[in-house]
């Protein structure tokens, strides 16, 4: 079965000592597990692809959501994050793959089904997954390497919303 890693939203603005509070993710053990994840399937000979939230740098997206600005430093990748292949997109929503350049890659390099990790469960990575299944890609995301912020009511909304979609976790 052919496999890609998806790495989403692994950047400084969520990661950083000078992120915003709401970003209360515990970046070591986060940052731990993911690059042991891609060291894993780079080792198994499978593609990692990394994914950036980018929002466009206009006066009023700095007020009203002052991460992911595109050109910053806190839109760039986190820098304990380890970069093993070129295969860098970013994009404009939740669902990465509305990039069309990345959909271009999967379906050129005929994966069998996508495996996901990064920022947040229940925001981009849940997005995403669920965009998979829409695309009818098999995604599945992996436990470890996976964090939210999220209150527990919101985690089972979108635990029941991937369980609908088909998409488990692994």
């Amino acid at each position: 079965m052919k496999t890609a890693l998806i790495v989403i939203d692994m950047q400084n603005d969520y990661l950083y000592e000078k992120r915003k509070k709401i970003f209360s993710y515990n970046t070591e053990q986060l940052t731990s597990s993911v690059n042991e994840l891609i060291h894993q399937y780079k080792d198994k000979g499978c593609d990692v692809i990394y994914i950036r939230h980018i929002i466009q740098n206009l006066p009023t997206n700095r007020l009203l959501f002052g991460y992911s600005i595109a050109g910053t430093e806190g839109a760039e990748f986190y820098g304990g994050l380890d970069i093993v292949s070129d295969y860098c997109f970013d994009k404009l929503v939740g669902d990465a793959l509305s990039n069309k350049k990345l959909r271009e890659l999967v379906r050129d390099k005929g994966y069998d089904v996508l495996h996901l990790c990064g920022l947040d469960e229940c925001g981009c990575v849940t997005s995403t997954a669920l965009g998979a299944a829409k695309r009818g890609i098999k995604a599945e995301i992996l436990r470890k390497g996976t964090a939210t912020v999220f209150l527990e009511k919101k985690v089972e909304k979108a635990h029941k919303k991937l369980n609908k979609a088909g998409i488990s976790f692994i």
